[in-house]
């Protein structure tokens, strides 16, 4: 039986006077693909934003509610919020390479973190390309800058940078959105391999990417949460109304 990783109990977020999160309750089992679907400012890349405190960054928000991961309170005033993003990647829908070389990008994390020597910044650069299935495509390109690099193999040097760092959770952001259809089943066939060994959230637009490669669906509307089922059922046989309008097309 695999073990919730994320529980999340009563969130609610507020922008100023805007209520963004409206009682967000949901438990995330670790070694599964989670996708969050909706139609467009309901909250999904916020409730995203919340699980490694990116919404920390912004003014006026308030936050409430439980948010553990492994049991620990992620809001409280201990937790040290580098620690937190190192063990909670996230992967944005825009690839955002740094003007770097691919080396230097995928090493940068272990360098922040205080790795110096050669060896075993390679050591790492190269086990964090191949587990992001771009190690054969930039191997010889390692000092090229990585802006040079096409927009889906930038995107799964994020992935190879994020993993560098070795995380547990991985959040993904529409991911694939800016990708063509190949260079998407790249990042959906990674996907299956990282849920080895990693927890996956994902924010997605696109219905079959959801029904393709997530385990477990929560549908958005308005800042709450729906629906939370297994994909499979959510897709065939859902419970709520709303969610077989949104799912069959009918608004979003």
């Amino acid at each position: 039986m695999t073990q919730e990783k994320i529980h999340i109990k009563d969130l609610n977020l507020y922008y100023g006077t805007n209520h963004a999160l409206k009682n967000v309750s949901i438990d995330i089992k670790g070694n599964r693909i989670t996708s969050l679907i909706g139609p467009s400012g309901c909250g999904k890349s916020t409730f995203l934003r919340t699980l490694n405190r990116l919404n920390d960054t912004i003014d006026n928000v308030i936050i409430q509610g439980d948010i553990n991961i492994d049991g620990q309170n992620i809001y409280d005033k201990n937790v040290d919020v580098v620690s937190l993003r190192k063990k909670v990647g996230m992967i944005f829908q825009k690839s955002n390479p740094f003007p770097k070389s691919v080396f230097e990008n995928v090493a940068y994390g272990p360098r922040i973190n205080g790795m110096k020597k050669k060896s075993e910044l390679e050591e790492i650069v190269e086990r964090s390309c191949r587990r992001a299935a771009i190690w054969d495509e930039v191997k010889d390109r390692l000092n090229d800058s990585a802006i040079g690099l096409s927009g889906g193999q930038q995107q799964r040097v994020c992935i190879a940078r994020a993993l560098a760092v070795d995380p547990e959770i991985l959040l993904m952001d529409e991911p694939a959105s800016a990708l063509d259809p190949i260079s998407t089943a790249k990042i959906e066939d990674l996907m299956f391999e990282l849920k080895k060994n990693l927890t996956i959230v994902i924010v997605t637009h696109n219905m079959q990417q959801a029904a393709r490669v997530s385990d477990n669906c929560a549908f958005f509307l308005m800042g709450e949460i729906i629906e939370y089922s297994a994909t499979a059922r959510m897709f065939t046989k859902p419970e709520n109304e709303k969610t077989q309008n949104y799912i069959s097309g009918r608004f979003g």
